[in-house]
């Protein structure tokens, strides 16, 4: 199943919008999901890390003792 979503995109972000789907011979709705997909995907990855930095039992490790336990 699959929903309609309208958005409105500034003149210039429509034109490569309208390139990258002509070359890539690609619908623009292609393009948009995928973008959307990959977002999402960061913004749950940005949520995961402030998480953890919020968590006072989850501990900081610094590059120095990172280093040192692989040692490098």
């Amino acid at each position: 199943m699959s929903t309609v979503v309208s958005i409105r995109l500034s003149d210039g972000l429509a034109k490569e919008l309208d390139h990258i789907a002509i070359e890539t011979e690609r619908p623009r709705s292609f393009h948009v999901q995928k973008a959307l997909e990959s977002y999402i995907e960061d913004f749950a990855d940005v949520q995961v890390a402030l998480d953890r930095l919020r968590d006072a039992k989850d501990p900081v490790v610094s590059s120095r003792e990172l280093r040192k336990s692989l040692g490098l």
